[in-house]
């Protein structure tokens, strides 16, 4: 993916949608539970390419869910390849990435796509700028471990990842209880 005529960068939850109406949004990305609706507020829109991937918010298999697959994560890198490749000579545009709570999935995905678009950036510094698009980011690690692979990181966004979660629990220390509380006690302990 080549660097892109992608002025603004974006990640929310579902229900911030309907404040990005008005933000010219170009290219959305949009990450959801495989029975969830598709959310309403895309009807307001202008028009814009969007993509929808289908798989739940979780690290480990749970019965009658959907684990993230390493084609769920190609499907993003493709998603970033048509952003680029179909710009038509726009000047700007504005990428929006989102999932249920714009937390997990869609920091995940977003992370991987400026992989993509840096990729002799280094690792900590692509979670810089991850963390200055969405403060509250906690990428799925099983979707990180899979853009790694993808991406020829050789583990280092993995490692990367690990610094980014201790960061995380200083600043917001709930963030402890909250992962324990949906499953995601491996991530905390990944920043130990």
């Amino acid at each position: 993916m080549q660097p892109l005529s992608i002025q603004m960068l974006t990640i929310c939850g579902i229900s911030e949608l309907p404040d990005q109406r008005e933000r010219s949004v170009t290219h959305v990305l949009s990450i959801l539970d495989p029975d969830h609706p598709d959310p309403e507020a895309f009807e307001a829109y202008d028009p814009h390419h969007r993509t929808v991937l289908r798989f739940h918010d979780i690290i480990a298999p749970v019965q009658g869910m959907i684990l993230p697959q390493p084609e769920h994560v190609e499907a993003v890198l493709r998603f970033g390849d048509a952003v680029a490749e179909g710009r038509h000579g726009r000047a700007e545009g504005h990428l929006l990435v989102h999932c249920h709570m714009g937390v997990s999935r869609s920091t995940a995905a977003m992370l991987t796509l400026l992989a993509q678009v840096h990729p002799d950036e280094n690792e900590d510094r692509l979670f810089e700028r991850l963390v200055e698009i969405r403060p509250q980011a906690w990428p799925n690690s099983r979707m990180v471990a899979f853009a790694d692979d993808l991406l020829s990181r050789n583990g280092r966004l993995v490692d990367a990842l690990r610094r980014h979660y201790g960061r995380q629990i200083r600043r917001m220390p709930r963030y402890v209880q909250i992962m324990h509380d949906l499953g995601r006690s491996r991530e905390v302990e990944m920043a130990a």
